[in-house]
């Protein structure tokens, strides 16, 4: 495949309150928004932020064939491009109308990012929302982690015209959840999510990591857990309903990281497990979508060391996998941590990826899914 550059156009934002209050907030170094003095101080660390982004792709664009070696797989053609830089970002999904929805888990919020750039924040407080879906009928599904304040660990889904809350799911047989991570939808309209304990499961929660599928009739049913699964976060369906994607992300040494491929039945339960990628001893994917040809798009990586077991032999970036489980395409995104991605766009041909402080975005040659 051809090589071409891979280039960031960056974009200086409008000041985001992350508070409330009325101090100017900025993109720092770290994975949330820090309060400055003053606006010059803010101005300055924008720029400097989007200068160091700007070194990392002058960087990638030396090494991007070498980097895609590593992984195992060819550099991309793919031209990235950064949205929007906010904190630490996670869950895209986008709306019937071309708006990018997605967390900020550094500041407990769900951003919004219009059609023509306008950031806005969509809800905040939002109980450690995680990852975000539409349905169908284009309701905001939310994992919710639970912020101590607004209400348990729970999936909800909002109706976007009247801002009404619905709680699909915070318990399970009489015990709370934990802190639900990802989730996905089929072609009948079941919701199924993850969720994994903390490092203090209270005796009120269900103490064991899962995937819990919620049935339009309102009936959970838990379809994956211990030791099926260790440690499940991203998750996705294939196009004709028949294949379950669970990643895992264990990073203790000797821990999973791959992906899990389960046969999916009409009736939503989970069999004959195989390992359809393993990311060890790199970093693991964190979250995925799917295209119309059922082609994983998965973020994975690390572009530095992060105190854990994992290694830099999963170069940070999204990881196209075909649906036999061959690396098709490696995308690298500058920036850590990366965590998920997203199909939008009127023909469903942009894919959004969130890392760090950054939605970034780019187009495919294929259709993607909205799942």
């Amino acid at each position: 495949m051809k090589r071409r550059a891979v280039w960031v156009m960056t974009i200086m934002l409008p000041i985001v309150s992350a508070c409330g209050g009325d101090q100017p907030q900025v993109l720092g170094t770290a994975h949330v928004l820090r309060v400055l003095e003053s606006l010059e101080s803010q101005q300055g660390a924008v720029i400097d932020r989007l200068t160091a982004l700007e070194e990392s792709v002058g960087a990638l664009e030396g090494s991007a064939v070498e980097n895609a070696a590593t992984a195992g797989g060819a550099a991309t053609n793919a031209e990235v491009t950064v949205a929007t830089t906010v904190a630490f970002t996670e869950g895209p999904t986008v709306a019937e109308d071309g708006s990018v929805y997605f967390t900020d888990l550094g500041n407990n919020r769900i951003m919004r990012l219009s059609t023509d750039g306008e950031l806005s924040t969509f809800r905040q407080p939002s109980n450690d929302a995680n990852g975000l879906i539409f349905d169908s009928e284009w309701r905001l599904l939310a994992c919710e982690g639970g912020d101590g304040e607004t209400g348990l660990p729970r999936v909800t889904r909002t109706d976007l015209e009247t801002g009404e809350v619905e709680v699909l799911a915070d318990a399970y047989e009489g015990r709370e959840l934990h802190r639900p991570n990802d989730l996905t939808i089929d072609g009948q309209g079941r919701v199924y999510f993850t969720d994994r304990p903390g490092p203090n499961p209270t005796p009120d929660q269900t103490g064991v990591h899962g995937v819990y599928r919620i049935d339009t009739d309102g009936t959970i049913e838990r379809i994956l857990t211990e030791p099926e699964v260790a440690r499940p976060n991203g998750i996705v369906i294939s196009p004709d309903d028949s294949t379950l994607y669970v990643i895992e992300t264990e990073q203790s040494e000797g821990g999973p990281r791959m992906i899990r491929a389960f046969d999916l039945s009409p009736e939503g339960t989970a069999s004959n497990m195989r390992v359809f990628h393993d990311f060890y001893p790199g970093r693991s994917g964190d979250g995925m979508t799917i295209d119309s040809q059922g082609n994983l798009y998965v973020a994975a990586g690390l572009n530095r060391l992060r105190g854990t077991s994992e290694t830099l032999d999963t170069v940070a970036g999204v990881y196209v996998l075909s649906p036999a489980g061959e690396l098709l395409q490696h995308i690298p995104i500058p920036e850590d941590t990366i965590t998920n991605a997203a199909f939008g766009g009127p023909d469903l041909r942009t894919l959004y990826v969130t890392a760090g402080k950054t939605v970034f975005s780019l187009r495919t040659e294929i259709e993607g899914t909205r799942r």
